[in-house]
């Protein structure tokens, strides 16, 4: 069997470089847009506990209607990047029209069920004074679906494009615009009434239409082109199809990652408050570290996808060895702090001996399982930017669900681990995923890699 190339030979200084020089502004960007919730969590959190839980559920109810629509139009990533390898501009023009199309048509159906977010939250049993709160919160939240989407349109193809400056710049604007809004119209500051919870979410609808519009307008030099007339045939049926079926796969993975993390927190519920704050304290600091990794996968999609586009296939696997040796690098090192002084990070979110102590006990575990997370993120990436949605889909079925959540829940409760149990089964999750990914990108990286065509007969997986 022949052993595959792409870990051969081992990549260059030039391609970490490269690799760098994408990656950086794009964590830069991840970690302004969690900041922005952090903001929001903080502001909220002075008015009252209840409304806090209700901020929080919101933003968990949104995202999970949400999240598929993300993934969809993620397809750009691996269209646009592609694109710019071969140098075919219109394709990137449609592309990005396509994009637009597709956002539109997402936002009704995420809508719909935000409408009833009071009623579905009750039926979960969640606490009774923050359900209120967070329906009201995700009402207020529905104006702004359709410029999430638009935003994320825009993003993805600034990054294939290699224009990260202007994103960068914008998401700091959009933080010191959401606080001054949070400050503004949660406590009520400048004759505004001070509306709580309610204000924080104006404060991030408003964000929204600002961030996307400024996006539009800071790096119009480099859309006005793809924008200013409507391409033909970006309404035809068969390449919409086409760019869905690259889509809804990365939508439907994104889904059930987020779905099996949402349900160990609900677990977590039934062991008690204690075991909520150490499981939050935990994903809290694995989900920062996560960001680079994150970077990395993106900057590798464009990479990948651009090689693929000039086809070159040696470039395309030194760019995805230099991201998975980069992305695991970081992790490893990461790993080492979590486990050497774990109540020293837990002691920075409580001073409840409880949950201090409980934290102390998942934060170690938390750094084993973020190697293994940056392994299969960096690794989506790099299939990713070959168009391979389909597997990556199906190996997060099987890894996140038929691995991962079953042994949390034996761990957990018939073994009478608790909350490590539970995150010990996420781990086993997570080596599943990372293992058949990479084996994935060991095949997919050994055959022969065509550029997707979106307004032509797509080219064998």
């Amino acid at each position: 069997m022949r052993r595959p190339q792409f870990l051969s030979p081992f990549p260059g200084k030039a391609d970490f470089s490269e690799l760098l020089k994408l990656a950086l502004p794009v964590v830069v960007v991840q970690v302004g847009l969690m900041l922005m919730g952090v903001v929001d969590s903080v502001m909220v959190g002075r008015v009252s506990a209840a409304a806090l839980a209700g901020v929080a559920l919101g933003n968990v109810y949104f995202f999970a209607f949400a999240i598929f629509g993300v993934g969809v139009v993620m397809a750009l990533d691996p269209v646009v990047s592609q694109a710019v390898g071969a140098g075919d501009e219109p394709a990137i023009g449609r592309a990005v029209q396509r994009g637009l199309f597709l956002s539109l048509l997402l936002t009704l159906p995420v809508s719909v069920p935000l409408c009833f977010a009071g009623p579905l939250l009750t039926l979960l049993g969640q606490p009774a004074d923050a359900v209120p709160i967070a329906h009201g919160y995700v009402l207020r939240t529905i104006p702004g679906v359709f410029p999430f989407f638009a935003f994320i349109v825009f993003r993805q193809t600034m990054q294939a494009m290699g224009r990260l400056a202007p994103i960068v710049w914008l998401t700091l604007l959009a933080n010191v615009l959401n606080g001054i809004l949070d400050w503004t119209m949660v406590y009520g500051h400048w004759g505004m009434p001070a509306l709580g919870a309610n204000g924080s979410a104006w404060a991030t609808t408003i964000s929204r239409w600002v961030m996307v519009l400024g996006l539009i307008a800071v790096a119009w030099p480099e859309l006005h082109g793809h924008l200013r007339a409507i391409q033909p045939d970006v309404f035809r049926t068969a390449p919409l199809r086409r760019m869905l079926a690259i889509g809804a796969p990365i939508g439907v993975h994104m889904q059930l990652e987020f779905g099996v993390f949402g349900g160990v927190g609900l677990l977590m519920g039934r062991l008690g408050t204690d075991a909520v704050a150490a499981h939050q304290i935990a994903l809290n600091l694995a989900s920062l570290t996560f960001m680079v990794p994150l970077g990395v996968s993106a900057a590798a999609t464009v990479l990948v996808g651009r090689a693929v586009g000039q086809g070159l296939p040696d470039r395309v696997r030194a760019a995805a060895s230099a991201a998975l040796v980069l992305g695991v690098a970081f992790m490893c090192c990461t790993a080492l702090i979590f486990i050497s002084v774990p109540t020293l990070f837990a002691r920075i979110y409580s001073n409840d001996v409880a949950v201090v102590s409980t934290a102390a006990t998942l934060i170690p575990i938390a750094g084993v399982f973020q190697v293994f997370d940056g392994l299969q993120a960096v690794s989506a990436g790099v299939l990713r930017g070959v168009a391979d949605t389909r597997y990556p889909m199906l190996i997060g079925l099987i890894g996140f669900w038929c691995v991962g959540l079953p042994i949390s829940l034996w761990l957990a409760f018939p073994m009478g681990m608790g909350p490590q149990g539970l995150w010990w089964g996420l781990v086993a999750g997570l080596v599943a995923v990372a293992s058949l990914l990479v084996l994935r990108v060991g095949h997919r990286l050994n055959r022969d890699m065509a550029r997707v065509l979106i307004d032509h007969a797509p080219a064998a997986q």
